[in-house]
């Protein structure tokens, strides 16, 4: 997590997804925090595609609950331009604290 923390602070995308694979390879599951940290990065760079691919193993994992990642997912899709989804993740949230409206309405 660290690590790609620390390259996602740099917006380096493909070295990113490429130690998520190393971690599978490794038998380490991504978390929450790695995700938060990878749609900080796709934010970061406005990479929409990469972003909806967290999004679908964020479901996956069974962790669209966390208030954490959805106000990452909606930061994450507004700043890459796709409000809808934004909105999308916002309206499906069971939990939403001050940064969900934030997010959204910086969104």
């Amino acid at each position: 997590n660290a690590m790609i923390a620390a390259y996602g602070q740099n917006g380096d995308i493909n070295i990113i997804f490429e130690l998520l694979r190393q971690m599978q390879l490794e038998g380490v599951a991504p978390d929450s925090i790695t995700f938060v940290s990878v749609l900080s990065a796709c934010a970061r760079v406005a990479s929409l595609t990469e972003g909806r691919m967290i999004h679908a193993r964020i479901v996956a994992n069974r962790y669209e609950s966390d208030v954490l990642l959805g106000n990452s997912l909606v930061n994450m899709y507004g700043k890459c331009g796709s409000l809808q989804d934004a909105r999308n993740v916002f309206e499906r949230m069971p939990q939403r604290n001050v940064v969900s409206w934030t997010a959204m309405i910086a969104a």
